[in-house]
């Protein structure tokens, strides 16, 4: 288990009751269970207090856990069938995003996300789940085709935003970002997506921009990092705290504000507490969403999308 700074406390407890199992199974005559126990209870206790007021900062190191599941988890889970497709057929294909064909309760979609990688190989691999130009053009590319064939498009957003490299600026990186955004409004078929962790900056919105946008209970939602806007307004990366408080991140404020249509409960604990029902509650969410959406001529999923969108200006601007 990966403990986060605020869980230390709990760290300790569920730390001292696996000494005394541990103990125990080295020493069989000895009988620990009872205070193994009473420490788990404890532990339990103190972890619904830790997540029951949790503040903004913290909901950003739970939504950048390691041990979230990421968007290959939900695809090998959720989905049948899949078939990955690669490439935008003009650079080369970006790791950093996932997409292709599959099957969600036996009907046909099409599938996209970012996906950071569980180990240091697969992170450098994946890029952190920072897409390159190349990964938002792959994008547009399977936008197109499941607009072509009717396939509903479904997007697992998980990213600190999108790459900012020498490189990835001289390929455009900004132009395809705008271009997956503006393919998003274009689609004739119903589009919805998930924040599962991170949703940075334009790199998620050229993902989320849906009919149906739903964010895990401690996922986040931003324009820029926490330690990138302290480090702009204030010069001092170290007053994220402050800075995260201020963006209005997460899911809670978002659904308030209307960004977003729901919030997917987590586990106590998190996401990365008990995987297999995260995963379970995204996928009871987007069959939710889909079925809201069936039954809706093409015009009309363009034109609720695009209004979804100018009506959140709008309510911005008279605030």
């Amino acid at each position: 288990m990966n403990y986060l700074e605020f869980e230390k406390p709990l760290a300790e407890i569920e730390g001292k009751a696996e000494e005394l199992r541990a103990l125990a199974r080295a020493n069989p005559e000895m009988d620990v269970e009872k205070e193994a126990q009473a420490l788990d209870a404890k532990a339990r206790k103190l972890l619904r207090e830790l997540y029951a007021n949790l503040d903004p900062w913290q909901k950003c190191q739970v939504a950048r856990h390691p041990d979230r599941p990421h968007c290959k988890d939900y695809i090998e889970a959720l989905f049948t069938e899949w078939t990955p497709l690669a490439g935008d057929r003009n650079f080369a294909d970006d790791h950093a995003v996932m997409g292709g064909m599959a099957r969600f309760d036996g009907r046909p979609v099409m599938v996209i996300g970012h996906e950071k990688g569980h180990d240091t190989r697969t992170r450098i691999e994946r890029n952190f789940g920072m897409a390159r130009p190349e990964g938002y053009r792959k994008a547009i590319r399977l936008m197109d085709l499941a607009d072509r064939f009717g396939l509903p498009v479904i997007t697992l957003v998980d990213t600190p935003g999108a790459y900012p490299g020498k490189g990835a600026e001289e390929r455009g990186q900004s132009e395809a970002i705008a271009r997956s955004t503006e393919k998003c409004l274009q689609i004739r078929v119903p589009l919805v997506s998930v924040i599962i962790g991170e949703g940075g900056s334009g790199g998620a919105v050229a993902f989320a921009t849906g009919n149906r946008v739903a964010m895990l209970e401690h996922s986040i939602y931003s324009v820029i990092s926490p330690e990138g806007c302290a480090s702009i307004l204030w010069k001092d990366a170290e007053r994220m705290r402050e800075a995260a408080a201020a963006l209005r991140l997460t899911a809670q404020d978002l659904l308030a504000l209307g960004v977003i249509d729901r919030i997917i409960p987590e586990p106590v604990g998190g996401a990365q507490r008990d995987r297999k029902a995260t995963i379970a509650a995204v996928g009871e969410a987007i069959g939710e969403m889909l079925e809201e959406l069936s039954g809706r001529k093409p015009g009309q999923l363009v034109a609720d999308r695009r209004r979804k969108y100018l009506d959140m200006g709008q309510k911005a601007l008279a605030s």
